[in-house]
C-alpha cells in the first residue's frame, strides 16, 4: 500500500471516530452542573423522600447537585410529559413509578409513550402493598374476607388512592382473580381513604406499608396479606395474597430514567453510581422504611421490568374497565 493511500485510509477512519468523541468527552465531563429529578409527586411522602436519598447520594457522588423538582398532577403523567420533552443530556431525569405502566392503559389521550419516549436508567426499590380492613370486619385471614364478601355482595367498599392508582389496579386484579364484586370507592389520595377506612365509611384496600404500619400495629387496622410473592421485611407475620389466590403477585416500584436519546454512556454512569448508592446499608435500612425494597440492577434489568408491568396491568385495566379522563 502507497504511503499516500495510507494516509487517505488514517483520515477516513479518523473522521469515522469522530461522532464518538464529543459522546466520550460528554460522559467523562457529566455532569458539569446541577441534574433535575423531575417527580410527579408532592414533596414530603416516602416517594419524595426516596428521590431525595438517592438524588443526595448522587449528589455527593459525582459532585454536581441532583435537584428533585415536584410536579405533581395527572397521576404523574405532568411530570413525565416534562422530561420526554427534555434535551436528552442527562440534565433532566424523571423519577419514574409503577404508576406510568398503569398510566399508558388507563390514559387515553397520553402526549407521549411511556416505553419508547423515556430511557431507562435504573430501578430503585420495590414496595409491596398491604390489603388491610376495619377491624369490624369479621375477617382474620385473606380467605375469611373472601367468604365474607362473597355471603354480602355489592355490600363491601374497597377505597382507593383514586382511579387508575396502583392502590386501585391492584385492588381489581384481587376481584378479577377471586370473582369477588366489591365497589370500588375512589379517593384523592391515600390519607384520605384510610381515615373512611379507619371510620368504617369503607371496609377494605390496598394501601402502602409505610402508609399502614402505624394503624396496623396500633390495631385500628386488620393487615390480612401484602401483594408480592414474598413477605414483607417491615411486616414478617403476615402472610401474602398469593399464599391464598394462587399467582397473584403485585408492588409498586421505583426508579429513574431519562429522555429517549439520552447518551449510552451517561446513562450507564448514572446506573452505576445508583447501584452503589442501593449497596449502601444506610440507604437499604432507609428504603426498608418506607417498606421498600433496594432493587439494583441494570438498565436493561429495568426496562424488562416496565415492560412486563405494563403488560400485566394493560390486561387489568382492560378488564375492569378502568377509565381516567
Amino acid at each position: 500500500m502507497s504511503l499516500h493511500r495510507r494516509k487517505l485510509m488514517r483520515l477516513a477512519v479518523g473522521i469515522i471516530a469522530l461522532p464518538a468523541v464529543p459522546r466520550i468527552v460528554a460522559a467523562q465531563t457529566y455532569p458539569a452542573r446541577p441534574v433535575h429529578l423531575v417527580a410527579g409527586f408532592a414533596a414530603g411522602g416516602p416517594t419524595d423522600v426516596a428521590a431525595r436519598m438517592i438524588g443526595q447520594w448522587l449528589s455527593e457522588r459525582v459532585g454536581q447537585p441532583f435537584l428533585v423538582e415536584n410536579r405533581p398532577g395527572a397521576g404523574g403523567n405532568l411530570a413525565t410529559e416534562s422530561v420526554v420533552g427534555a434535551a436528552p443530556d442527562g440534565y433532566t431525569l424523571l423519577l419514574a413509578a409503577s404508576a406510568n405502566a398503569i398510566n399508558a392503559a388507563v390514559y387515553a389521550k397520553l402526549k407521549f409513550n411511556f416505553i419508547e419516549d423515556i430511557a431507562p436508567v435504573a430501578a430503585i426499590m420495590r414496595q409491596p402493598f398491604v390489603m388491610v380492613t376495619n377491624p369490624a370486619v369479621p375477617a382474620a385471614t385473606v380467605p375469611d374476607f373472601i367468604a365474607y364478601a362473597r355471603s354480602n355482595p355489592g355490600k363491601v367498599a374497597m377505597a382507593s388512592a383514586g382511579n387508575g392508582t396502583p392502590h386501585h389496579a391492584m385492588g381489581e386484579l384481587f376481584k378479577i382473580m377471586t370473582g369477588l364484586t366489591l365497589v370500588h370507592v375512589p379517593y384523592r389520595g391515600e390519607a384520605p381513604a384510610l381515615t373512611d377506612l379507619l371510620g368504617g365509611q369503607v371496609q377494605m384496600m390496598f394501601a402502602s406499608v409505610s402508609g399502614t404500619i402505624g394503624y396496623l400495629r396500633a390495631g385500628t387496622l386488620r393487615g390480612l396479606a401484602v401483594t408480592t410473592a414474598t413477605r414483607a421485611q417491615m411486616l414478617p407475620d403476615v402472610a401474602t395474597v398469593g399464599d391464598f389466590v394462587h399467582g397473584f403477585d403485585a408492588s409498586a416500584w421505583l426508579g429513574i430514567g431519562a429522555p429517549k436519546g439520552t447518551s449510552g454512556d451517561i446513562i450507564k454512569r448514572l446506573n452505576s453510581e445508583i447501584n452503589r448508592g442501593l449497596a449502601e446499608p444506610k440507604i437499604v435500612a432507609r428504603l426498608s422504611d418506607f417498606g421498600g425494597m433496594a432493587l439494583p440492577g441494570s438498565p436493561d434489568e429495568f426496562k424488562q421490568l416496565i415492560a412486563d408491568d405494563t403488560r400485566k396491568w394493560a390486561k387489568v385495566v382492560s378488564l375492569a374497565g378502568i377509565k381516567v379522563d
